[in-house]
């Protein structure tokens, strides 16, 4: 049963309430469709597909298609005619404005840039992905985990159904849906780079090194793994580093945005395989770090790591606080060293050790031990 996303769609609707043009950018089959309908049904508003034909054809004369339309217009899959972009410009400085528009697209600015330079000043842009903790319920939250958020993964009637909706989503995205963002590359240099990146999710990038295991230059590995983050699949979390009298870290950490994903790129069938896997550690990382920053502002967020060993998984900002994060796989969760050091150089106000149990206690002052639905509330009190 279709789980409601009532956040999201409250999200929408506020935002084509001040703005002309709406993008609702996200991977395929994170849910988009389903809640333009629910919104163009409210709003009485007219949507086209623009990977069915007869929708394609209906705008091929898209000006006359769409100047005479009122109320809410919704464009599916918007990265398949970016020349829409320069008439939507023209339709949406009109005044009185009669049509607002909402445009779904399985691909980021970075990628549709054309689209989102032409569009700049008219367009608000939301990111959606899977489904949340909050979406699904706390009591789900090892299913949501270990099967990821796409609704027909996340929904399947067994672990079996999921694992292979997800196999075959990879292949299709590969082989299919890659190129029609415009990008020639063979899908399996793609899958090869993927599956590399699923073994080292949660380290840090080196395109030389990854480069050499794949026989790839290291501006191609670069070239693919942009690619691969414009597409909502990968997650590069930048270092943090200011004048601190270290040596930092200056690459990006990598991860495999979607957990059920990372499961099916690593072959892992069943909540017993990730749980017994050297990875599922850096997973439930990669799972906390992404509902976080679901609820928060990615361009806010970094890892910070020195090169004599000192590390913290997450740091964000917040209203001007520094908060940190550190993801432990375990039922007790102990200070480290390494926690200490990046409280005092980071001037942190608290550091969240977030594990996958319910218990929530202090180990000192500034350093608490939360599940993941207490982190989550923090946040909203920060």
């Amino acid at each position: 049963m279709p789980l409601e996303r009532k956040h999201l769609l409250d999200k929408i609707r506020t935002a084509l309430g001040r703005s002309r043009i709406v993008a609702l950018l996200g991977p395929r089959q994170a849910g988009k469709t389903s809640l333009a309908r629910i919104i163009a049904a409210e709003q009485g508003g007219t949507l086209f597909d623009l990977e069915d034909p007869t929708d394609a054809n209906r705008l091929s004369a898209p000006m006359l298609a769409l100047e005479k339309l009122d109320g809410l217009v919704v464009l599916d899959e918007f990265q398949l005619m970016p020349a829409l972009a320069p008439i939507l410009r023209v339709l949406a400085d009109r005044e009185p404005l009669p049509a607002r528009f909402l445009i779904l697209g399985s691909a980021s600015p970075d990628l549709l840039k054309t689209s989102s330079e032409t569009l700049a000043g008219r367009v608000e842009f939301i990111e959606i992905g899977g489904f949340t903790l909050d979406e699904t319920g706390v009591a789900d939250q090892a299913r949501l985990w270990q099967r990821g958020g796409f609704p027909l993964s996340f929904l399947a009637a067994d672990d079996a159904a999921s694992y292979q909706w997800r196999t075959d989503f990879i292949r299709t995205f590969l082989e299919r849906d890659i190129r029609r963002f415009g990008v020639n590359t063979q899908p399996e240099a793609l899958r090869r780079l993927w599956q590399m990146l699923a073994h080292h999710h949660g380290g840090i990038s080196n395109g030389s090194e990854i480069g050499r295991s794949l026989g790839e230059s290291n501006q191609t590995v670069r070239r693919h793994l942009d690619i691969m983050t414009n597409a909502f699949m990968i997650r590069q979390l930048p270092p943090w580093f200011e004048n601190l009298g270290k040596r930092l870290v200056r690459h990006p950490k990598v991860y495999v945005r979607d957990t059920g994903l990372l499961h099916a790129l690593l072959g892992l069938t069943s909540p017993a395989a990730v749980e017994g896997h050297p990875k599922c550690g850096a997973s439930w990382e990669g799972f906390c770090i992404d509902q976080i920053l679901r609820r928060t502002d990615d361009r806010q967020a970094w890892f910070w790591a020195t090169h004599s060993g000192a590390e913290l998984d997450l740091l964000l900002l917040r209203n001007g606080r520094r908060i940190g994060f550190e993801f432990k796989y375990s039922d007790a969760p102990r200070t480290t060293k390494s926690m200490h050091s990046a409280v005092e150089s980071l001037q942190l106000e608290k550091l969240w050790v977030v594990h996958p149990g319910e218990a929530c206690y202090p180990l000192t002052e500034q350093i608490h031990v939360l599940s993941l639905p207490a982190a989550l509330q923090e946040l909203e009190r920060c």
